[in-house]
């Protein structure tokens, strides 16, 4: 008489497992993304059209150098202190929300709650559970709730004066080092169309790599931004040649 073995037992579900594939969100990006795009487009579009302008104008190729240097210096520090109060403004009046929610918070909480319900309802959820999916939020973290559901502030999307400085700042001479690159390694009666070539095939590549960071089509992200690039270079060689001023 043979016996039979005893099947195995069920397996467990692990419920601290990890997820095999864990997304990426590009909305992570958002913080440093936008001021490095703006950056190196800005650093390669302005430097370019100054050393462009400058050579249409027939300055000789120190000049043109230190132009597009000082142009560089400039830019950098505009793009770092623009970026940064800008960005600042954005953090204070984040900050001032979040404290008069805090203040409401402590003299209103039931009134608070019932807000935050509210919203859940607005978004699909039936009064019954939105009210207890208030009520353990609130528990939890009742001013990161009300932050993120009521105001839309989030880890993720918060402000960062000094990130999106050094990141527009970093990007910007990034950018700038490619037209001052066509200024020293090229002959000087060669300057204007080569840092024009150069600066439209890097327009392309930057804005091509932001649309394919930013989850958008490649080739529309590069033509969009060559397209500006080139009109900047247009009106850049007529200034030159209107102007016309030999150094």
């Amino acid at each position: 008489m043979t016996t039979q073995a005893a099947p195995p037992p069920p397996s467990r579900p692990r419920p601290h497992a990890r997820s095999r594939h864990p997304e990426a969100h590009r909305s992570e990006r958002v913080g440093w993304l936008r001021a490095a795009v703006l950056g190196a487009n800005d650093g390669i579009v302005s430097v370019a059209g100054l050393v462009v302008g400058v050579a249409a104008s027939g300055a000789d190729a120190a000049a043109i150098l230190t132009s597009g240097i000082a142009g560089t210096v400039a830019g950098a520090m505009s793009m770092a202190a623009g970026e940064y109060v800008s960005v600042r403004s954005q953090a204070d009046t984040e900050r001032a929300d979040i404290a008069v929610e805090k203040r409401e918070l402590a003299e209103d909480p039931h009134g608070e709650l019932e807000e935050l319900a509210r919203i859940y309802v607005e978004r699909g959820l039936t009064p019954e559970l939105a009210q207890e999916v208030a009520r353990q939020l609130t528990a939890h973290d009742a001013l990161a709730s009300h932050a993120r559901d009521e105001l839309g502030i989030t880890d993720t999307l918060r402000a960062r004066p000094v990130q999106a400085a050094l990141a527009s700042a970093g990007a910007f001479v990034s950018g700038a080092a490619l037209p001052i690159a066509a200024v020293v390694l090229t002959p000087h009666s060669q300057v204007q169309p080569v840092a024009i070539a150069t600066t439209l095939v890097a327009l392309s590549v930057s804005g091509a790599l932001a649309a394919w960071a930013g989850g958008a089509r490649m080739l529309r992200g590069a033509l969009r931004v060559t397209f500006w690039g080139a009109l900047a270079m247009a009106a850049a060689t007529a200034v030159g040649h209107l102007f016309g001023v030999q150094v």
